[in-house]
């Protein structure tokens, strides 16, 4: 049984080429870091793995039954430590069998977690998350996948420890184990080599970007929105909605909303967008997953770094030297003028061991290592 969740409801040919990129790498047996820039929908392409069976069976086809991807958000796992991580591994894979009906290897998975837990031993309990990894691997044929979500905030907190445990499980399960992370840059920039080393062979350069635009997913946000709420959105004023947001995923959405809100007839919608809160928070969030280079390069208007023009390119922000979400290039604008000189210090507090600048904290930003150098 099929759960009912929102990603369920989407078209199956949804985000069909990244998809298809995933698909090729998890074929192979292998793990892959799924790219973009905050806003353009990478939890929703996992939820889609997870829970949308035409998506699956369009890419799959009859093998997607033998495929159980395993959601896990580590925006919840923040600072945690490995065993609390290993924990809800286990947890996630448990009830991700609860919830897609396989009560059989639900309760003999539930059961060895229980167990595994009772002992109270940090070594025991990743012994059972084997285990339980093997089971369904070999008595029920199943390749498991787990979807890494939002893995860049736990990039802080990662140890060595962590990549040596899923080298381990991969081992375990051969190739009908892998991972696939979603991240806002590549793991072998963000961890440290020394870190990484254990799973980079399985990882490194296996990398799917995640474009601003995908009309079907757009579409299908759009009518669900007009649907809700009873209101339809005039062509050319949507026209201009993807023009003005480059179809970032979230800046649509969110300016569909307002819209609907306040009204379809306005005069200047440059003006009338960038002056909403939730526009404004969602344009921050994507300059602040930029690194000062790039934000650089994007204020001068020019990308002679190949390596920071590449990225650029990439995630779909810029082409051919062009900034493809008009509303942030205004954005930008808009922070040179209201940006203070203070804002450029960088400070310590002892008290609460953070580095900030401004108002943003770099250090919930950085790896240990980074920490400690800076």
């Amino acid at each position: 049984m099929e759960p009912q969740h929102f990603e369920s409801l989407f078209p199956a040919d949804v985000r069909s080429s990244e998809v298809s990129q995933l698909v090729a790498y998890l074929k192979k047996g292998e793990s892959c870091q799924l790219l973009g820039i905050p806003g353009v929908s990478r939890s929703t392409l996992l939820g889609l793995l997870a829970y949308n069976k035409p998506l699956r069976e369009k890419h799959l086809g009859k093998e997607q039954s033998k495929y159980h991807f395993v959601i896990v958000n580590f925006s919840e796992m923040r600072k945690r430590s490995l065993e609390a991580v290993m924990k809800f591994l286990f947890l996630s894979l448990s009830e991700s069998l609860r919830e897609r009906g396989r009560q059989e290897e639900y309760v003999a998975l539930n059961s060895l977690f229980k167990e595994t837990l009772s002992f109270n031993d940090e070594l025991i309990l990743f012994q059972g998350l084997k285990q339980a990894i093997a089971y369904l691997a070999f008595e029920k044929q199943l390749t498991i996948v787990f979807l890494f979500d939002r893995f860049e905030e736990y990039i802080p907190s990662v140890t060595d420890e962590f990549f040596i445990n899923l080298r381990s499980l991969r081992n375990r399960a051969k190739y009908q184990f892998s991972v696939i992370f979603s991240l806002t840059r590549p793991l072998e920039e963000i961890v440290d080599p020394s870190l990484l080393s254990e799973y980079h062979e399985y990882v490194a350069g296996h990398i799917v970007y995640l474009g601003l635009a995908d009309a079907p997913l757009t579409n299908f946000r759009v009518s669900y929105i007009e649907k809700v709420t009873g209101k339809t959105i005039p062509a050319d004023v949507m026209q201009a909605v993807r023009s003005l947001t480059g179809g970032h995923g979230k800046l649509v959405k969110l300016s569909v909303e307002s819209l609907l809100s306040d009204g379809t007839d306005q005069k200047d919608l440059s003006t009338f967008l960038l002056a909403r809160r939730s526009i404004q928070t969602s344009l921050k969030e994507i300059w602040l997953s930029l690194s000062p280079a790039e934000q650089a390069d994007l204020e001068a208007g020019t990308f002679d770094d190949h390596v920071i023009a590449s990225y650029l390119e990439e995630v779909g922000l810029v082409k051919e030297g062009v900034i493809q979400i008009p509303l942030l290039a205004e954005f930008i604008v808009q922070l040179e003028k209201t940006t203070s000189p203070d804002d450029d210090h960088i400070l310590y507090d002892d008290a609460t061991n953070t580095v900030t600048k401004g108002a943003v904290t770099l250090s919930d930003q950085l790896t240990s290592s980074e920490f400690r150098l800076l």
